[in-house]
């Protein structure tokens, strides 16, 4: 799954071996034996002591008492039949699952969510090959855990096969998860209907009574009944359409491999298509609304290069016949990597050429490259269980990064991915931050899971590891996981195992030696040699929460090491500073250069402190060689000033990635009181010089967030200040600007930054330019090409007059581009006028103008503005309980809105009133880790403002 943040950002031929997986596949063996991937677990017999159990809805004992079901039925196959009804917005459907049982039990215990069972029988399998009618079942139902229990006449036998047949009815749902209703509007102002899956994590049962948990995988047959004007699609082709009476249709698909249940899929609508073949000949179609069709092109041809580049990386075939990959109107994340059906929001899947910017282009591929990944990392091999979601999401993310590499270089995606690292940096140097792997229990926990330390920490970590092993022994090591793990379920350690002895076949020389790779350096195979293995060091990264702080002090040719736990908003002299710092060790691949080598050198360091010996005189040294490692370095001493002055004098001299993690590590460090804040602004003063667009851009982004901290806070003799330095100080380089779409993508990306940030300071050319613009496109009646990397400026600039802002309204309905209502939205959202904000977030709750999918960004995009964050923060507080009809609790766009209104709030008054509706809220019975995240991060940025208020005050009067 792919978390959609691009409004907040601005804020997944030769066929398979089928793996048996979870029973033996030994022919007659079958029914006799389940493999060890279950273990048997008591199914807690009912009879022994009823009173220890729940109580079922209807008053009656309920047999079980766990969230996890009991491992003693075992799905094998589902056949599902469904018949959604788009006019009266229900569905009705059944199915029959195929079950092998382990142990005997009088009682089948299933996932099922707002579904009415209308009847369940058993057959045994002897029943069904002479034909005998299935016995009825008792069923009872406990909503608190989402489950059904089916109880049976007399026990089932060990080793046995059955067959439940279920039928059911619901209404679609009216929210983003299970089976949904989706709408969108045609060019001509209709409104249309769609019915759409959305599984991941536990919402199958919400569509169809099932075994709900990763595990247990199964093959699944489905058959949908529709009308003549739609059309049917699900995870693997269609085999036949059968005509029935009364007009209706009903479409019958192959047979699924073996997955997990969220990846199941089905989806009927009217959309239409764009398909190619790749070269390994599956067929790739890319679906959206009519209207939207030609906006499906660029999707097409990067999914077919992506899904031929990852065929020959993972040396493993796709192994379905087609892919889908469809644009859904109403969709709560950024994208959902079903199995051969991948769903999108539109803006993470859609291209228009006329709107869409470098950025556009950059996400779309992204998320493609990301949910391409997962149709080897999260369904090919799955994880067991969702405390190691990072699994999926943080390998998906770090496959983007090689995939968009490999077949987009141009996009240049290798220096946006430190920021990757750097985002989860923010929240990992929390107190209130997780370890990667942690227990999750509630469907509200497992949602949770779903965060920046599973997606970004997980692939940062893992581009450690490639970057410590070699490119080449991780793609052996990743390649031998997947093809051991195919069709089945693995966990942490199997994939440590993999990456520490990834030797294939074809490295074995006769003599039944594997050979290393002879890249790797004598370090590493001395760390590898000493017995602490992939294994020992990466459990340092995932097993405990945080990031570590390289403390380096130059001595002569000597250099002492030592690590911390680095903390933002807990100062060294802060009380509980030393209890925050025990028990914590990494064992952190160290890479360095000198100003006397370019040679990178590596270390491991597995203690505290240690010492290291320079061979050379060199007047600084540099850790973290481009950025790889998850750690932040600071450098006593003379240290800083040393690298500050060589920034100054030549800043080429370091390497590009290495002068964006400087300029990141000096500011971080501020945040953590181990540097006075007037250092890390005397190291921007070199970025008039810089030349490298992500540099510039790294500097100038700290530079604006503090004004905006300023400027919310009404301190306005430093923001005024700050605001006179950055255009006077960047003047040169925001006047080579062009309004156009010329250059290189981080060329592009550049200039939508710096014309954005001289219009938010209102520097008169450039309102004055974007002004006259808008103009022109108003008189044109929208048909003037504004360059898609100025538009979102062009709108916002436009947006502060009555007219501008009523036109933009006005064309964010019509407009058919997704990209370019992502970029009116956002310039509504910049007015300094209450009732025009009020008003947008009244068409956000009401879900008609403003969909719904975009409420989270817009109160977000609003609260981030002075004249918009007290109207989103009281509207959060007022309007919980309607917020909670729309998205569940632990849902992204909750924890979107909790995050996007408050955490930018930097009084003591504030946090008072957000540490009050927390309190009211956990009263409620409403508990998220979001709460003590956005409670250290007030806090933090109060400390932050006592800390540096008169330091950057100061700084500007010398400096401006």
């Amino acid at each position: 799954m792919f978390h959609s943040s691009a409004m907040v950002n601005s804020h997944r031929k030769p066929m398979f071996n089928i793996h048996t997986g979870f029973y033996c596949l030994a022919a007659i063996l079958l029914q006799i034996c389940v493999c060890s991937q279950f273990s048997v677990q008591s199914s807690h017999h009912f009879t022994e002591d009823p009173a220890a159990f729940p109580v079922a809805s209807n008053g009656e004992p309920f047999p079980w008492q766990e969230l996890r079901l009991p491992n003693v039925v075992i799905p094998l196959h589902y056949d599902l039949f469904v018949h959604p009804n788009l006019t009266s917005l229900d569905f009705v459907a059944s199915e029959k699952i195929e079950v092998l049982v382990s142990n005997a039990t009088q009682f089948i215990i299933l996932h099922s969510k707002d579904l009415e069972i209308t009847n369940a029988t058993l057959q045994s399998e002897e029943d069904s090959r002479y034909m005998k009618s299935g016995k009825e079942l008792k069923v009872l139902s406990y909503p608190a855990h989402q489950q059904i229990a089916l109880l049976v006449p007399e026990k089932l036998t060990p080793h046995l096969k059955y067959y439940v047949a279920i039928d059911f009815q619901a209404k679609l749902a009216d929210g983003f998860e299970g089976f949904y209703k989706s709408t969108y509007r045609t060019l001509g102002g209709e409104t249309r209907i769609l019915a759409v899956t959305h599984f991941e994590p536990t919402q199958a049962r919400m569509a169809f009574p099932c075994f709900d948990e990763p595990l247990f995988k199964a093959n699944f047959s489905i058959k949908i009944r529709r009308e003549r004007r739609h059309t049917a699609l699900s995870n693997m082709p269609k085999v036949k359409t059968i005509e029935l009476e009364g007009g209706l249709l009903e479409d019958h698909f192959e047979t699924t491999v073996k997955m997990s249940t969220y990846l199941v899929a089905y989806i009927v609508c009217d959309f239409h298509s764009v398909s190619g073949i790749t070269s390994s000949g599956v067929k790739v179609s890319i679906y959206a609304s009519p209207d939207k069709r030609n906006q499906t092109h660029y999707a097409l041809q990067a999914s077919l290069k992506l899904l031929d580049f990852y065929e020959k990386y993972f040396d493993i075939n796709y192994p379905l016949p087609k892919l889908d990959l469809i644009a859904i109107p109403d969709f709560a994340s950024g994208a959902m990597e079903n199995w051969g059906l991948i769903t999108y929001r539109e803006t993470s899947l859609l291209f228009d050429p006329k709107t869409s910017s470098a950025s556009d282009k950059l996400w779309v591929t992204k998320v493609i490259a990301h949910e391409l990944a997962h149709q080897w990392f999260g369904n090919l091999v799955t994880m067991e269980w969702w405390n190691d979601i990072w699994l999926n999401e943080g390998f998906a993310n770090y496959m983007e990064l090689i995939a968009v590499n490999a077949t987009y270089p141009e996009l240049q995606f290798d220096d946006h991915f430190l920021d990757v690292c750097f985002e989860v940096i923010t929240k990992d140097s929390l107190n209130s931050s997780r370890p990667i792997s942690k227990p999750a229990e509630t469907p509200t926990q497992i949602q949770e899971m779903f965060d920046e330390v599973s997606y970004n920490k997980g692939a940062c970590i893992l581009n450690m590891l490639k970057d410590f092993l070699g490119e080449e022994k991780f793609q052996k090591g990743i390649i031998q996981y997947l093809k051991k793990f195919s069709y089945r379920n693995a966990k942490n350690d199997d994939l440590w195992s993999s990456l520490s002895n990834s030797c294939l076949e074809s490295d074995f020389t006769s003599g039944g030696v594997c050979h290393l790779d002879p890249k790797m350096t004598s370090n590493m195979l001395t760390f590898l040699g000493e017995n602490a293995e992939v294994k020992e060091m990466m459990t340092t990264w995932t097993l405990q929460k945080g990031i570590p702080l390289l403390v380096v002090k130059q001595d002569g040719h000597s250099l002492r090491l030592q690590q911390e736990r680095f903390l933002q908003g807990v100062f060294q002299e802060d009380p509980e500073w030393r209890a925050l710092q025990e028990r914590y060790l990494w064992y952190i691949p160290l890479t360095y250069s000198t100003s006397s080598s370019t040679v990178i050198r590596r270390h491991i360091l597995k203690s505290k402190t240690d010492t290291l010996d320079l061979p050379e005189n060199t007047s600084w040294v540099k850790f973290n060689v481009d950025s790889n490692g998850y750690y932040i370095v600071h450098y006593e001493g003379h240290g800083w000033d040393q690298l500050i002055t060589q920034l100054n004098q030549n800043h080429t001299l370091l390497r590009p990635k290495d002068r964006i993690g400087l300029i990141h590590d000096v500011f971080q460090l501020v945040g953590a009181g181990r540097l006075t804040l007037d250092k890390a602004l005397d190291m921007t003063h070199y970025l008039q010089h810089e030349t490298s667009s992500p540099a510039l851009l790294k500097g100038l982004n700290y530079l604006e967030l503090f004004y905006h901290m300023m400027d919310r806070r009404n301190i306005s003799d430093i923001s005024e200040n700050l605001k006179r330095y950055l255009l006077q100080y960047f003047k040169p380089v925001i006047d080579r600007q062009s309004w156009s779409d010329e250059g290189s993508v981080w060329d592009r990306m550049l200039r939508s930054a710096l014309l954005k940030l001289a219009c938010d300071l209102n520097q008169a050319p450039c309102i004055q330019r974007a002004a006259e613009l808008f103009s022109q496109w108003m008189e044109s009646s929208g048909k003037l090409n504004i360059p898609t990397d100025v538009l979102k400026i062009v709108y916002s600039v436009g947006a502060q007059t009555t007219t501008g802002w009523n036109y933009l309204l006005e064309l964010y309905e019509l407009s058919m581009s997704s990209a370019e209502k992502n970029k009116i939205l956002y310039a509504l959202s910049t007015s300094k006028h209450q009732e025009k904000l009020q008003k947008l977030i009244e068409l956000g709750m009401e879900g008609k103008v403003i969909k719904t999918q975009d409420l989270a960004a817009l109160l977000h995009a609003i609260a981030r503005r002075p004249k918009g964050q007290q109207l989103a923060w009281d509207f959060v507080r007022e309007n919980w309980t309607h917020l909670l009809k729309k998205f569940d609790l632990g849902s992204f766009a909750i924890r979107i809105i909790i995050s996007g209104t408050t955490s930018h709030f930097s009084s003591k008054d504030k946090l008072q009133e957000v540490k009050l509706f927390f309190e009211s809220l956990e009263a409620q019975g409403s508990h998220l880790d979001i709460f003590q995240i956005v409670l250290e991060t007030i806090t933090k940025n109060i400390k932050w403002l006592e800390k540096n208020l008169p330091t950057l005050r100061m700084w500007l009067l010398v400096n401006t």
